[in-house]
């Protein structure tokens, strides 16, 4: 369980009724994006209450009556899924802060300006969202996110989602340690082992970050490999 210095409530209210509980907001957020956490790490306290300020537990009757059980880990799902966590608003501002960069992050580092087939720079993905007035919810997925942003910035600019193939030749001396880190950052399609000892590879990579894998690709081979993209 968490510290009741890092917790804020959450709260659910139905039939009638109000039912609170004392939650991690990062945690919280984690379970409602689906990722799969103990409710015991997310939680301060093995209670629901009707006023979490005033100790004052719900009643089971009152807990049959809207949850049909009084099992505290159901009921706490629900209340974390379906009702509202009350954040500072400093907590709700580092939040939103961080998803914004997230979404930034991804939409730079997979999407391209179909006119030019260049990536936009995170700087004008950042002011065309400020122009189409995209709201971050600190409780959705970055997934969910970048698509309400992208549908709010296609009609403001040209943007979409790409994917290029790229054809890669490591020479021998540099292609031994080659294959951890463009297999870290492209997936590999294809692959052959020359009989000189050169490596030969078809990677598929996000467009946008086609200049940031050209750099890595020139780092590990000293400038000396050979790239083609794949029409």
């Amino acid at each position: 369980m968490i510290s009741l210095d890092d917790a804020v409530v959450a709260k659910l209210e139905s039939h009638g009724e109000r039912f609170e509980i004392l939650v991690d907001p990062d945690m919280a957020g984690k379970i409602r994006q689906g990722e799969e956490i103990h409710v015991e790490d997310a939680v301060a306290a093995l209670h629901v209450f009707e006023n979490a300020s005033q100790a004052e537990r719900a009643s089971d009757e009152s807990l049959k009556k809207v949850f049909k059980t009084t099992d505290f880990e159901q009921i706490a799902l629900h209340i974390i899924k379906k009702g509202e966590i009350q954040l500072t608003s400093e907590q709700r501002k580092i939040m939103i802060a961080e998803k914004h960069r997230q979404v930034i992050t991804f939409i730079a580092r997979n999407a391209v300006n179909p006119q030019t087939g260049h990536p936009h720079p995170p700087q004008r993905i950042e002011l065309a969202m400020g122009e189409a007035k995209v709201h971050i919810d600190p409780f959705k997925s970055v997934e969910e996110l970048v698509k309400i942003t992208m549908k709010a910035l296609r009609p403001l600019i040209p943007i979409k989602f790409d994917e290029i193939r790229v054809a890669v030749r490591i020479p021998p001396d540099y292609a031994p340690k080659a294959y951890g880190e463009i297999s870290s950052v492209a997936v590999i399609e294809k692959e052959e082992w020359q009989k000189d000892g050169s490596w030969i590879c078809v990677v598929a990579i996000p467009a946008g970050i086609q200049n940031d894998f050209y750099d890595l690709v020139n780092r590990i081979s000293q400038g000396n490999a050979e790239t083609k993209i794949i029409k």
